[in-house]
C-alpha cells in the first residue's frame, strides 16, 4: 500500500519550490513502475555522479540514452531471438525504461557498456553567474581617498 503525503502546508510557507514538490509527488507515483533492471546511483565526487544499470545480455545497439530538459531516459529493447533450443530461459530480456529526473545544471558526461553494466557519468556544472561571489562593503559616511586628495590640493 502506497502512502500519500500532503504537501499543502509547505506551499503556504514557501515560494518558488513548486518544482521540488512536483518531483516528490512524481517520485511517489513512479515507485509503482518496475525496478528492473536493477541500478545503482553513486556520488563519485563533490559534483560528479554515476548511474550503473545491470543490462546483461543487451548490446549497445539495443540500448538508448536520451537527455532532455533535466530528464534522463534509458531504454532497452532486445532483438527477438529464436526460442527454439532453450530448456530454461532465466536471463531476462524484456524491454525496459528507466527515467531519472536530474537537478538543474547536471549534464551527462558520457556512457560506457562494460561486463553487462551500463555506466552513465553525470557532472554538475554551476554557471559562473550562479556561483557565490564576494561583495565588497562600502561605508556611506566615509570620504573616498580621491576626495581627500582633492581637498588637500584646494
Amino acid at each position: 500500500m502506497a502512502t500519500s503525503y500532503d504537501y499543502a502546508p509547505l506551499y503556504r510557507s514557501s515560494v518558488g519550490f513548486d518544482r521540488v514538490f512536483n518531483l516528490l509527488e512524481n517520485a511517489q507515483r513512479a515507485r509503482s513502475i518496475s525496478d528492473w533492471p536493477p541500478y545503482d546511483i553513486v556520488k563519485t565526487g563533490d559534483d560528479t555522479y554515476q548511474i550503473s544499470i545491470a543490462v546483461a545480455g543487451f548490446t549497445q545497439d539495443e540500448l538508448d540514452i536520451t537527455f532532455q530538459s533535466n530528464l534522463l531516459t534509458v531504454t532497452g529493447k532486445k532483438q527477438e531471438a529464436a526460442a527454439e533450443g532453450y530448456l530454461h530461459r532465466g536471463i531476462a530480456g524484456r524491454p525496459f525504461e528507466h527515467r531519472f529526473e536530474l537537478a538543474d545544471h547536471v549534464r551527462v558526461n558520457g556512457a560506457e557498456l562494460s561486463n553487462g553494466l551500463l555506466s552513465i557519468d553525470l557532472v554538475r556544472e554551476i554557471p559562473e553567474a550562479l556561483k557565490p561571489r564576494k561583495i565588497s562593503i562600502q561605508s556611506a559616511g566615509a570620504v573616498a581617498p580621491q576626495q581627500i586628495e582633492a581637498q588637500k590640493a584646494a
